[in-house]
C-alpha cells in the first residue's frame, strides 16, 4: 500500500510540475501566437476542455482495464501533445499549439485519478492521509515546474520551445515509475457491476456538497491563477518575478498536504473545507489591496492553501458517498463538473481581465465562495440534526 502511494505521489509530482510550467508560460506563449490578445488564455482553456471531455471516459475505461493501464494511456496522449506543442511553438502555429494543449489535457484527465487510486489501495482509516500524501507530491512541482520553465525558456532559438520539449522528460519519467506500481486490474464482478443511476448518487447531500466545494475551490483558484501572469506583466514585473510567484503558489497548494489528512481526522472534513474557503477570501482581499510582487505572492499563497483544504477535503467527503459499484460513475461525474468549471474559468480569465480589470476579476469570485461556505454550514447542521 505504501509503495503504491509513494509511486502515485511521485507521478502526481511530475504531472503537477508539468502543469505549473504550463501555467507560468502558456498565457505568454498564447499571447505571442494568438491573432488577438483576448485569446491569450485560449490554449489553457483548450487544455482544460481536453481534460473535461476525457474525464468521464477515463474513469469508465479504468474501471475496465485498471488504474495503471489507464494512466499509461493518458501519458501517451501527453507525450503526443507535448511533441505537437513544441513543434507549434517553433513554427508559430496557434491552432497546432491549441491541439497540443488539448492532448495534454487528455493526460491530465487520467492523471487526476492518482488521488482516487490512492483511496482505492488504502485502508479506510488511512484513506484521508493517502489522498493527502499523493497530493503532497505537488511540493516537488512548486520547485521543478517554474524553474524548469525558466531554465529551458531559451534552450532553443524560439522562446519557450524548450520549456514544452521538457514535458517529454517529465512524462517519460512517469511511465517508468508506473512500472513499479502494483495495482491489480479490477475483477470480472467489479467490471460488470452497473451501479446506481447518477441521479440517485447525486441526490445524496454529502455528494452534492463535496462536488460544489471542489469545483468552487478549483474554479476560483484557476480563474485568479491564470490571470496572475498577465496582471504581473501589465504592472511591469519581470518574468522571473512571475515564476517566483507561481512557485510560491504551487508550493502553497501542496505543502499543506503533509498535514491536511491529520487535520481532517482531528477537526472534521467540513471544518477544514470551511478554513479553505476563508483563506480564498483572504486571497481576494490581498489582490485588491495592491499590485506589488509581495501582494501577488501572498495572495496566491493564501489561494493555494485554500485550494488544498477545499479540494482534498472534498475528495475525502466524496469517497464517503458511494459504493464500489458506483465508484467510476461518481468519480467521473465529479471530475467532469470540476473541469467544466476549470475550462470556463481558464477561457474567461483572460477575457475578464482584458475587459473588467484585475480588481473586478477578483471580486467576481466572492459570491461563489460564500455559496460554498453556506452549503458547508447546511451540511454540518443536517448531520448534527441526524446525530
Amino acid at each position: 500500500m505504501k509503495r503504491n502511494v509513494l509511486v502515485l505521489a511521485l507521478c502526481q509530482a511530475l504531472m503537477m510540475s508539468a502543469n505549473s510550467l504550463l501555467i507560468a508560460v502558456a498565457a505568454l506563449v498564447g499571447a505571442s501566437l494568438a491573432p488577438q490578445s483576448d485569446y491569450a488564455t485560449l490554449p489553457l482553456a483548450v487544455m482544460f476542455v481536453g481534460t473535461l471531455a476525457s474525464t468521464f471516459p477515463a474513469s469508465l475505461l479504468m474501471k475496465q482495464i485498471g488504474r495503471r493501464a489507464g494512466f499509461v494511456v493518458g501519458l501517451l496522449a501527453g507525450v503526443f501533445g507535448a511533441t505537437l506543442s513544441t513543434l507549434a511553438v517553433v513554427a508559430g502555429h496557434f491552432v497546432g499549439f491549441c491541439v497540443g494543449a488539448a492532448l495534454i489535457g487528455v493526460f491530465n484527465a487520467f492523471g487526476q485519478y492518482y488521488r482516487f487510486a490512492a483511496a482505492d489501495v488504502a485502508s479506510t482509516a488511512y484513506r484521508s492521509r493517502a489522498i493527502a500524501y499523493v497530493m503532497s507530491g505537488g511540493v516537488i512541482a512548486a520547485f521543478l515546474g517554474p524553474n524548469l520553465a525558466r531554465l529551458t525558456r531559451d534552450l532553443f532559438t524560439v522562446e519557450f520551445a524548450g520549456s514544452y520539449a521538457s514535458l517529454l522528460v517529465l512524462y517519460g519519467l512517469s511511465l517508468a515509475l508506473l512500472g513499479l506500481a502494483r495495482m491489480p486490474p479490477p475483477g470480472v464482478e467489479e467490471r460488470a457491476m452497473p451501479g446506481r443511476p447518477l441521479a440517485v448518487i447525486a441526490r445524496r447531500p454529502g455528494f452534492s456538497v463535496a462536488v460544489l466545494v471542489a469545483l468552487t475551490g478549483y474554479g476560483v483558484m484557476n480563474l485568479l491563477m491564470t490571470a496572475t501572469p498577465l496582471a504581473m506583466h501589465a504592472n511591469g514585473h519581470h518574468f522571473g518575478d512571475t515564476a517566483f510567484v507561481i512557485q510560491g503558489h504551487v508550493l502553497a497548494m501542496f505543502a499543506p498536504s503533509f498535514v491536511t489528512g491529520q487535520l481532517i481526522d482531528r477537526f472534521g472534513v467540513g471544518q477544514v473545507m470551511q478554513w479553505g474557503a476563508l483563506l480564498a477570501v483572504g486571497a481576494v482581499a490581498t489582490n485588491v489591496s495592491g499590485a506589488t510582487v509581495s501582494h501577488f505572492w501572498v495572495a496566491l499563497a493564501l489561494l493555494g492553501v485554500g485550494w488544498n483544504f477545499m479540494f482534498i477535503g472534498a475528495t475525502h467527503l466524496l469517497t464517503q458517498t458511494y459504493d464500489a459499484a458506483d465508484k467510476a460513475k461518481a468519480q467521473g461525474f465529479n471530475d467532469s463538473l470540476i473541469f467544466t468549471t476549470v475550462a470556463i474559468t481558464a477561457f474567461s480569465s483572460g477575457f475578464l481581465y482584458q475587459h473588467v480589470g484585475w480588481r473586478s476579476l477578483n471580486l467576481v469570485v466572492l459570491p461563489w465562495l460564500l455559496a460554498a461556505l453556506g452549503a458547508l454550514r447546511w451540511l454540518h447542521g443536517r448531520r448534527r440534526a441526524a446525530a
